[in-house]
């Protein structure tokens, strides 16, 4: 995504009050809310992703029996006709050793030019996998034989990778293991066929990180954010385009250790998706609420709106997936109960918005 030199960032709309002096909310700015899928071949799922193509929407997501287990595989569903078609699996974990492997978080991206990347992972754990790649030439329908990353390139861990003004395809990757949680981002100038990766960013030790989202600011700047161990999200920032990286601090958001995921809104607003909560208390290690925030500046941000709350719900809503089509609108992807995967459509023009005050989101 290119933004221009100049562009307008909108005057921040604060809610007003309703008569008798009750907020009031974004839910005129949700324009569809869904399940997927209604049936499927797996009972739990999890990691969507989602992605635009000249044909329309793609969705992924992993299901088998439960995270870990080795029947695994990734799914993928396309809009058709104005409805999702039935989940068809096109990963798995077959022939990689005597023993069949999970399959992992996968990441779907549309280059400016070239096929539609699947990246996911394949492996007994996080701290073990490897990255993975299969391309469609025809918006989703059918895919290639699936190639295993170099050593070192994981791909992108969880969120989509970005596109530079110079065609460079800059991906947020993460690693987990014994030198801790620790982000780091590859780079790809030739359309995904080859790449490279920075060293991490963070030490794993002070802020212990992964799975970060990137997100653009005038003047060439870019901003990653993301899940840490911390209790609060990270963020860390680049003005060499990700060739290099500052120093990661932790936000004013609370984080329960969960995913996310950001996008920049052609506006230059940023828009983050993620549960506002902290871990600790909840029967549901803090995955409900789900919620939407939006800043003009990737530092401070308002709340927009809550998506799910329900704190009696076992696995919550959670890793989140976040991307702005042609037409404007907003498209969030989340794993609802780790039972199906929810595709909510929003107008961020409608969102109306409040402060979050010493990280308490508002009532």
């Amino acid at each position: 995504m290119k933004l221009p030199q100049k562009f307008w960032l909108p005057t921040i709309l604060l809610t007003p009050l309703l008569s008798g002096g009750v907020p009031a909310t974004s839910q005129n700015a949700v324009l569809n809310s869904e399940f997927i899928y209604a049936t499927a071949p797996f009972p739990s799922c999890h990691a969507s992703t989602i992605v635009e193509t000249k044909s329309g929407l793609v969705a992924a997501w992993f299901g088998g029996t439960a995270e870990r287990n080795p029947d695994v595989c990734i799914y993928v569903a396309r809009i058709e006709n104005g409805n999702w078609t039935a989940p068809v699996a096109v990963a798995d974990g077959v022939g990689f050793s005597t023993n069949r492997l999970p399959t992992w978080n996968p990441v779907l991206f549309q280059p400016k030019n070239g096929p539609l990347l699947l990246f996911y992972k394949v492996g007994p754990s996080p701290a073990t996998w490897w990255g993975m790649l299969t391309t469609s030439d025809d918006d989703g329908k059918t895919w290639s034989k699936p190639q295993r990353l170099p050593d070192g390139i994981l791909g992108p861990i969880k969120n989509k990778p970005v596109q530079l003004a110079n065609g460079d395809i800059l991906s947020p990757s993460s690693i987990e293991g014994d030198g801790g949680w620790r982000v780091h981002f590859e780079r790809s100038r030739d359309g995904g066929k080859t790449w490279t990766a920075t060293p991490p960013v963070n030490d794993g030790k002070e802020i212990g990180a992964i799975q970060p989202s990137v997100l653009f600011h005038p003047d060439g700047k870019l901003q990653a954010i993301g899940r840490t161990k911390n209790d609060k999200l990270f963020e860390v920032w680049s003005s060499d385009s990700g060739a290099t990286w500052g120093k990661m601090t932790l936000s004013n958001l609370p984080n329960p250790n969960s995913g996310t995921d950001a996008v920049t809104l052609r506006d230059g607003r940023q828009l983050l998706v993620y549960n506002h909560n902290v871990r600790t208390g909840s029967s549901n290690k803090g995955r409900s609420p789900l919620n939407v925030a939006l800043s003009n500046d990737g530092t401070n941000w308002l709340a927009a709106l809550v998506l799910e709350n329900d704190p009696a719900a076992p696995n919550g809503f959670a890793y989140p997936a976040v991307i702005q089509t042609s037409d404007g609108l907003v498209h969030i992807t989340y794993t609802w109960e780790r039972k199906r995967i929810k595709h909510v459509v929003i107008d961020p023009n409608k969102l109306l918005l409040r402060p979050i005050v010493n990280g308490v989101w508002p009532q």
